[in-house]
């Protein structure tokens, strides 16, 4: 009898060391105490371009610097591309292999036969102040002026001709819409008094106000949908990397709950991508936009989300207009991320 004691005995810690059973309590260990345990993951490199110096690419560079992107087993090479246009003939070329671009940049390539997919919208509203010289008064007051886009087609394009329409004035007619290529570019030439007005997002508007720019219309406090920023890769890569593309999406959503966190640690990833100074102002206010008033938690990619970009690029292009939305967004990476609540870690 005690021989048999002592061999039940001995089975039970056999189970127990091979994991076998059923424990009393399921474990309640936090994400962060579990990925210290984990075993690493077998790194994948990818190859990934942000498209603008702004606060829309805020969770692709914490994912990078605070070591996000690793974590979940990903090799990222970043690189800069000034404006969507070039990031999305960029990312065509297969120089790259997933952008952070405009929704209207991925119509316009699939009305022209591209292959691209959306698998989320991590900005889904136009997080814009239409910032204007201090002599213009009122939107009505840019008749005849010059109005900074960043390229035709693209998302400050559509934000102020949607702002333009709203006031009463044809973009076509009623403004000089002046292309400049980049978000960067375009603020650059309202300092040098180049334009009268141009569409901003904080940090920048800060420095607008200082040198006597404001704002006559407050999009982002309308808060109105749209595919502003999105992750965007090739349909023929997503089809052959869809475990890379996971973890970059569930990246990108780690990075925006580490930063509800870390906010100290976030004003001074974004101020590193800026270049600017250390006691430069408006970062920490930039950041509580950002987390507060534009990113979601769980980026779908909306189809609805395209609804002015489409009706804008739509009315002088038949084969945009044609586009149903659904067949170039992939929701399913999001939702595999809330399934896991990754956007709780």
């Amino acid at each position: 009898m005690a021989r048999l004691v002592t061999l039940i005995t001995l089975a039970g810690f056999v189970i127990a060391a091979c994991g076998g059973g059923t424990p009393a309590t399921a474990p309640s260990a936090a994400p962060s105490a579990a990925v210290a345990t984990a075993t690493p993951l077998a790194p994948i490199k990818v190859k990934v371009a942000y498209t603008n110096i702004t606060g829309d690419s805020l969770p692709t560079w914490v994912a990078l610097d605070a070591g996000i992107f690793k974590k979940n087993g990903l090799d990222v090479e970043l690189l800069s591309v000034d404006g969507g246009s070039r990031g999305m003939a960029t990312l065509l070329s297969g120089e790259i292999d997933i952008a952070t671009l405009g929704g209207a940049e991925c119509l316009s390539a699939t009305a022209s036969g591209a292959k691209v997919t959306v698998t989320a919208v991590g900005t889904p509203v136009f997080p814009y102040f239409l910032m204007a010289a201090p002599e213009i008064k009122t939107v009505a007051d840019l008749r005849g002026k010059k109005v900074g886009i960043s390229s035709v087609g693209g998302s400050a394009d559509i934000a102020t001709r949607k702002v333009l329409k709203d006031s009463g004035l044809d973009p076509d007619k009623d403004v000089t819409l002046v292309s400049l290529g980049s978000h960067a570019q375009r603020t650059a030439a309202l300092f040098a008094g180049a334009l009268q007005a141009a569409v901003d997002d904080p940090p920048n508007t800060t420095e607008l106000m200082d040198k006597g720019f404001h704002n006559i219309y407050d999009l982002a406090g309308k808060r109105l949908a749209t595919a502003q920023t999105g992750t965007v890769a090739q349909a023929s890569f997503i089809g052959a990397n869809r475990e890379a593309m996971q973890r970059f999406v569930d990246s990108q959503i780690e990075a925006v709950a580490w930063m509800k966190k870390n906010k100290t640690q976030a004003v001074a990833i974004m101020k590193k991508y800026y270049k600017a100074a250390n006691d430069a102002k408006g970062f920490e206010e930039a950041v509580d936009f950002y987390l507060g008033e534009v990113f979601q938690a769980l980026p779908y990619p909306k189809p609805e989300l395209w609804a002015d970009a489409q009706a804008t690029l739509g009315a002088s292009n038949a084969k945009v207009k044609a586009i149903d939305v659904k067949t170039i967004v992939d929701d399913s990476f999001v939702k595999s991320a809330a399934d896991r609540g990754v956007d709780k870690r």
